[in-house]
């Protein structure tokens, strides 16, 4: 078996094999190199802070390919400059890779408008702030959405929501004032209904109730009546309600004159207005009444009964005694005896106080 290896033959055939390997090899390489141009490589130009048609003419001479990409736009550069190279600027690379470039936008990226109409215009602010817009002039115009935000002004035209902004721009906003007081209102009598909403709508009003005398619903009728009147004064926003017929006002006389009665109250202006005169009064000062001294009454007063004192000397054995005088307890004098014929006394107004009764002596024997 050793013998048939070593045999000339199969050396032959080994040494054939060997030799289309290392042929295949080579030219594999050989091949890879020219179609990968081994060996060219080129030098990647600087083209950092040139505009990105400068940047795009450079790449171009040295045989390179080229890929531009936005970045986010920055204010401090130039719009289209070109921001960032990659591969770097001064690597090699070979004859047709592409090379990225970063430019900088012209502008912000353009943005949504938000949905702020009607809202209240310290709640629209701050939205619109929020998305990047910045606001500019304020516009007050009369509206009974008082303090609400009515449009959005870009460039004086204005702009609904979701329409595409650039990031920070300035936009002017209108917003509601309140209502105007004391407007005359239009006479649309003799005016299609089509062309009473115009005028109405014009003259800061809203049209109210509609009536059509046949039903119907037709823009063409003629307005011949409506309420309030013309030329009454009324707040912005206040409705106005219409009566429409196909027929001339001149025609409908007696339904006007019907509807007169109803919605229009005369007022009895006969009586002359009340004239108020102004009185012209100096303040007075009085002095102050100083109470009367109050008299007094002396009451009169009952006199108390003593018991009279009798002084006693040298008693013998027979005495005789005197009675003591009785007393009246009801005014405090001698009782007397009363005489059934006797008038009464008449009444006085005032009543002297009794005199005390004096003690008399008595004298013993």
């Amino acid at each position: 078996m050793l013998k048939s290896l070593f045999n000339w033959k199969v050396l032959l055939n080994l040494v054939v094999a060997i030799g289309v390997f290392v042929g295949l090899v080579w030219l594999t390489f050989r091949w890879l190199e020219y179609h990968t141009n081994h060996g060219q490589e080129i030098p990647v130009p600087n083209v950092v802070n040139k505009s990105v048609h400068d940047a795009v003419k450079i790449l171009d001479d040295t045989g390179l390919e080229y890929e531009v990409d936005s970045a986010n736009y920055d204010p401090k550069y130039r719009p289209f400059q070109v921001l960032q190279v990659y591969p770097a600027p001064g690597s090699r690379v070979k004859d047709g890779r592409t090379v990225t470039l970063k430019v900088n936008p012209r502008t912000w990226a353009p943005i949504a408008v938000p949905n702020v109409i009607n809202k209240y215009s310290g709640l629209a602010f701050q939205r619109l702030d929020q998305v990047g817009l910045k606001i500019g002039d304020t516009i007050y115009e009369p509206s009974i959405q008082k303090d609400a935000l009515l449009r959005i002004l870009y460039k004086g035209n204005a702009v609904n929501p979701g329409t595409r902004l650039p990031r920070f721009s300035t936009i002017d906003v209108v917003v509601g004032s309140g209502p105007m007081r004391n407007i005359s209102i239009p006479n649309v009598v003799g005016l299609t209904v089509k062309e009473a909403r115009a005028v109405i709508t014009k003259s800061m009003f809203e049209v109210g109730l509609v009536e059509h005398e046949d039903g119907s619903n037709d823009e063409s009728d003629i307005i011949y009546y409506q309420d309030p009147a013309a030329g009454d004064v009324r707040d912005q926003g206040m409705q106005i309600d219409l009566w429409a017929s196909k027929k001339t006002p001149a025609e409908l006389r007696a339904k006007v004159e019907q509807l007169n009665s109803i919605y229009r109250m005369k007022v009895d202006t006969s009586l002359p207005p009340v004239r108020y005169e102004e009185v012209h009064s100096e303040p007075s000062y009085e002095a102050p009444a100083v109470p009367a001294p109050r008299r007094e009454t002396p009451k009169p007063e009952v006199p108390k009964t003593e018991a009279p004192k009798t002084q006693t000397t040298a008693v013998k054995p027979a005495a005789s005694t005197t009675e003591k005088p009785k007393t009246s307890a009801a005014n405090g004098t001698h009782a007397a005896p009363t005489n059934n014929t006797a008038k009464p006394a008449a009444s006085t107004t005032t009543q002297q106080p009794a005199q005390k009764p004096k003690a008399k002596k008595v004298v013993v024997e």
